[in-house]
Order: C-alpha cells, then structure tokens, then sequence
C-alpha cells in the first residue's frame, strides 16, 4: 500500500457493526479524522454544522411535530456513519462540502451495498443517511432523499421496496390520461390543467412509467431528450443522474405519442416560451421530489388505489418498471431501462436491444 492509500485507509476505517459501538462513548461533534482533512476556518464551519445536525437529532429528530429526539446511543452512531460520508465526499470531491445532495448520497450508497459488511451495518448506514436528509430537509428545505436500496437494519425486515402491482400500473395510466383538463375528476385546482384537452400529466406520468424516471430526472427532463419517431428519451450524460453516460430509453408507441402531442401543446403555453424544461408546475418550477410524491397519491387515490399500508412515493413507480421488467425479460434489460450503476458493472454499453425493452413494457403495461 502506497502512502496516499495508507493515508485514505486510516482517514476511513472499517465500517464498525452495531455491537462494537461502546454505548458508554460520548458524541464526538468532529471527528478527528474529518479535523484531518480541514483548514482551521473549515473546522469551525463544520463543527457549527455538525453540532446544529447533532442537536437536532437528540431534541427532536425522531419526530419533530412533538419535540422527540434519538436517545443518545442511536445520535452516537448516526454521527459516526455521517461523518465518514462527509469524509468520502470531500475525498471524492477534492474539497470541502457541506449540505450534500441526493446524488452524492445515492452514489455513497451504491458503493455501500456492495461492501464486504454485513446487511445490518448497510442498513444502519442507509438509516443514518435518511436522518441526514430529514435534517436537511428541515433546517434548509432541502429534498428528502429516496434510495433504490433497502437492506435489513437488524429493527425487523424491511422486505423488497413497495411498487405498484401490475392492475395498479393499468390504473394509473388511465387516472392519467383522466386527468388532463378534467375539474370534475375532482383533483386539486393546482393538479389540473388550464386546457380542454391536455396531455400534460398523461406525458409526465406514462413516461415516468416506462422509463422509470426518478424525480430528479422529472425535474431535469427537457423537450431535447424526446424522441418520438424512435420511441426514445435520449438523457445526455451531463444530465443523467448517474452521470455516467448517455442513455437510450425505451418508452412504447403510446407514451411516445403523447409526448409528441404534449410538446406540440406546450409549444402554445406562455409558460413554456423561456424554457426548455419538459414539464413544469402551474406557477411555472419544476418539479420536486414532494409535489411529485403528493401529485402520485392524489392519482391513486382517484384511481381506487389503496396505498394506507406502504410507502407511496414517486420512487414506486421505479421500483414496479423495475421489477416487472425483470419479470418479462432480464437483468440486464432493467439495468439498461432503469439506468443503473454500480461500482461492480458498468453500463457504458446496453447489450439489450431498444426495440426488445419496447416490447416488454407493451407486456408489462
């Protein structure tokens, strides 16, 4: 081992499983190992961070509305895995960041599932993860960040991710393509077009459907990425959310429809003349992550779909395309259709055919 990795290996020890935490520790608010990698006016930049972080977790991160915080054992342990992300993300950006992103999460997370630890300590460090972004969340109105992953954490099986069954799917196309210009469809004034006749959210979400858009990807899309001749969204790599390449994704000949008919009626929206943004809100932003979890539940409740049992957020619809694509064809078709990277395969190339992954999501619906 060269000096540069002894140094990286020391900053960053091995993960540390539950039953090796010493209860009896104190909360270290930085640890010496992130001090390492800081200049002086860093440090204490970071340190008021982390104790505003800290603080929160233990008066009231457990549930906010009524003041509850973690005990002291669950915030000792959260700090730890929060801190070596910190770590991994300055080393892997070249400088010092605070406040990251759900991209720079789901890439941490990615290397995680596929580390040599346990599903318990994978778990643990998802769990703390999701505490950072409900933190963000609240002192800087931040996204809350959804991951594709779902490990065991040792407090019950999680079990596989929730997705929309097969019917639900079929469900969800036909409230979709209701709701366009339909008031009495009895949605909420925001959710409902202008138009008569609109295939705006018949667009947002057949394509979500077929192409296993994530809500990143939502907010990003652009009339650029379109294809409708070729039944295709072409996302450059600069805007891919993996960043790893171009992607050629299949949509069908239905949804491909209605996005060229969407494009052609937005190219008549005021709304639209400054834009190349392929979907936009009513007070003309894009999307985010809450308003298109809560626009999906108002269409389920609508379409008759009971969600009172499990999660219901936009990331569903991912997790179904997803798993009835794997059903309908193979693993490797998924990967490609759904973008997915990991730190053991690359997705520079997509053996799978365009035109097979058409037909599978004709099958799947």
């Amino acid at each position: 081992m060269n000096s540069e990795n002894k140094e990286t290996a020391e900053r960053c020890p091995p993960e540390i499983a539950d039953d090796e935490i010493d209860p009896n520790r104190s909360i270290t608010i930085v640890p010496d190992s992130n001090a390492e990698l800081l200049g002086e006016k860093e440090e204490i930049d970071y340190h008021d961070y982390r104790e505003r972080f800290l603080t929160y977790l233990l008066r009231m991160g457990k549930n906010p509305e009524k003041a509850e915080g973690y005990s002291p054992y669950s915030v000792y342990s959260t700090a730890n895995r929060t801190a070596r992300f910190d770590r991994w993300l300055w080393e892997r950006e070249g400088c010092y960041v605070i406040q990251p992103d759900f991209e720079h999460a789901e890439a941490y997370m990615d290397e995680v599932a596929f580390r040599d630890v346990t599903e318990s300590t994978k778990g643990k460090i998802l769990e703390a993860l999701l505490r950072y972004s409900k933190w963000l969340e609240y002192r800087y109105d931040e996204e809350r960040w959804e991951f594709d992953w779902s490990f065991n954490s040792g407090g019950g099986n999680t079990g596989p991710r929730d997705f929309l069954l097969d019917d639900e799917r079929q469900k969800i196309r036909q409230a979709a393509l209701q709701m366009d210009g339909n008031p009495s469809y009895g949605l909420d004034d925001e959710d409902v077009v202008d138009e008569d006749t609109s295939w705006k959210y018949t667009s947002l979400f057949w394509t979500s459907l077929d192409a296993a858009l994530r809500p990143v990807e939502v907010r990003r899309a652009s009339t650029r990425w379109v294809e409708p001749d070729n039944g295709l969204l072409r996302i450059p790599r600069e805007e891919s959310s993996k960043n790893e390449g171009d992607w050629a994704v299949s949509v069908t000949e239905r949804t491909a429809t209605a996005l060229e008919r969407w494009i052609e009626e937005r190219s008549e929206n005021p709304r639209y003349d400054d834009t190349d943004a392929l979907w936009l809100t009513r007070h003309g932003n894009r999307y985010s992550s809450k308003e298109l979890s809560r626009l999906l539940r108002s269409v389920c409740d609508k379409a008759g779909i009971d969600y009172s049992d499990r999660q219901m957020s936009f990331y569903t619809i991912r997790h179904s395309t997803g798993t009835y694509m794997t059903k309908e064809r193979d693993l490797a078709a998924t990967k490609a259709q759904l973008r997915h990277r990991s730190v053991k395969t690359t997705m520079k190339y997509d053996q799978v055919p365009v035109e097979d992954r058409r037909e599978a999501l004709d099958k799947i619906g």
